[in-house]
């Protein structure tokens, strides 16, 4: 059976590339998007339960509407789902991603103009403009040129990316700086490096490296996999993880971990990044 979740078929409509492989009432080459709002959750359904989010700037396939909800194929992990649709707007070209681990959206080239929302790490932009050491995007907004840099531009560390977001809190779904489960701070730290990843932590164990064996010792970079749950190796003896523990990103001595979450179950997976 192929996975809802990646599957772009609202059970109305589905995407062309599904013709021939599934049975639908009605096929479509959907309209491509960007999301305009800050942030947006993805939900499994209209007004249902969040499975991901998406950021501000991500492009999304429209497939099917459902009053004001939109049922959407996001680009750049695949992952299906409904999101408000007032939180859509058209495509556009993005020129530039935040770097840092978040940043706010000011109303003039203005340090001290009121700020208007913030944007979160790996959101993306269209610059258009620029006075002294602020960008003005398309949406009229002002951004810290700082905090920016141009697509295609990219670090190459994602633990240290994942090391930028401690002490955010857990949010079940979060894929941002505002808040962030275990999947979501692995995506987020590969992405800001210019890597794909999956969405959810067990695409992320079939699809982001090698399989280890019991044997080998953690580095740092691998991914250590328990039953619904992922973590870094930011040491030998150390991993970071989004969890439920602490309700944070957080360190925890890689031993520790393996004891406290074994009363849940084992240790499934350990992988070295490709």
């Amino acid at each position: 059976m192929s996975d809802p979740r990646l599957t772009p078929f609202s059970g109305r409509v589905a995407h062309l590339s599904l013709q021939g492989k599934i049975d639908a009432p009605a096929f479509t080459a959907g309209e491509n998007m960007r999301v305009c709002n800050g942030l947006t959750d993805l939900l499994r359904g209209p007004d249902g339960p969040r499975d991901r989010q998406i950021l501000h700037g991500a492009r999304v396939c429209v497939i099917d509407r459902d009053g004001p909800f939109a049922y959407v194929q996001a680009e750049a992990d695949g992952y299906c789902g409904w999101v408000p649709a007032d939180a859509l707007g058209p495509d556009f070209s993005v020129t530039h991603q935040v770097v840092t681990r978040s940043t706010h959206r000011y109303s003039a080239p203005d340090l001290k103009s009121p700020e208007q929302g913030a944007l979160s790490l790996n959101a993306r932009v269209e610059i258009t403009g620029k006075e002294g050491r602020f960008l003005r995007c398309r949406d009229g907004f002002w951004l810290p040129e700082q905090h920016l840099t141009p697509i295609g531009q990219h670090t190459t560390d994602p633990v240290a990316v994942a090391e930028s977001l401690l002490g955010t809190p857990y949010l079940w779904g979060g894929n941002s700086a505002f808040g962030v489960d275990c999947s979501g701070l692995v995506q987020l730290a590969l992405h800001a490096c210019g890597k794909p990843c999956p969405g959810d932590s067990d695409q992320q164990k079939q699809a982001l490296g090698e399989s280890l064996p019991e044997s080998e010792a953690p580095q740092r970079g691998d991914l250590l996999f328990w039953r619904g749950h992922v973590a870094w190796v930011s040491a030998p003896d150390m991993i970071l993880h989004a969890n439920a523990h602490t309700m944070s990103v957080a360190y925890e001595p890689f031993l520790t971990a393996l004891a406290r979450i074994a009363r849940e179950g084992p240790l499934t997976g350990h992988i070295r990044l490709k």
